[in-house]
């Protein structure tokens, strides 16, 4: 599922309480924009920077980057990704999601986290466990990552799972690729056992949908 972008008009007032004003021009653009909800220590912006690298690998525009605030350990993080077909301008944060990745289930309600969510849109939540929610028109898948990291890597950094998860459930990058970008973010046996638990949760949730 991707947005079709013609003419955009942004204002962005940041923390800073700078105000930045934009005029974009996009011919026919189409664009897939991710948040990535979690915790400090859980590896949420390097879960967006993979996520960016894949579509890169797939010849497509990307990019990745952290909300502002504190990323102390366990402290609540977003970070968020922009896939499309033709060249990004936006830099704003992702206020209305095609997908969301939550990597702690405890941000949801402290983070607002479904907010915006896109009609016809994901979220994929870490939950060993179905999860309530009042979405409608969005597919809401719940993933033992943390379950299948441990398992796989030995530590319950949920990341490259649900990353797994996301391939298999949106179809918009292709495992191999997000194979390709957990090699390019780790080496040796720790890209390999996050290899394999991307595999595992890809797998999983293709069984399942």
């Amino acid at each position: 599922m991707y947005r079709i972008y013609t003419h955009v008009n942004i204002i962005f007032i940041s923390s800073s309480v700078f105000c930045i004003i934009a005029e974009f021009f996009y011919c026919g653009g189409e664009m897939f924009q991710v948040r990535i909800h979690g915790r400090g220590g859980q590896g949420v912006v390097s879960a967006a920077e993979m996520l960016s690298i894949a579509a890169f690998l797939e010849k497509k525009h990307a990019q990745a980057f952290p909300s502002f605030g504190s990323e102390r350990m366990g402290a609540p993080v977003q970070a968020f990704c922009r896939i499309s077909n033709v060249e990004i301008r936006l830099r704003e944060p992702v206020l209305e999601p095609d997908a969301l990745i939550i990597q702690d289930r405890t941000v949801i309600e402290s983070s607002n986290a479904f907010n915006g969510v896109m009609d016809g849109g994901f979220a994929i939540v870490n939950s060993p466990i179905e999860i309530l929610h009042n979405l409608k028109n969005v597919t809401v898948k719940c993933v033992d990552a943390t379950g299948i990291a441990l398992e796989h890597v030995g530590r319950p950094i949920p990341n490259a799972v649900l990353l797994g998860s996301f391939s298999a459930l949106t179809g918009i990058v292709k495992i191999e690729s997000v194979i390709e970008a957990i090699k390019t973010k780790f080496s040796g046996s720790i890209a390999e056992k996050n290899v394999n638990a991307a595999k595992a949760a890809y797998e999983k949730i293709l069984m399942e949908v």
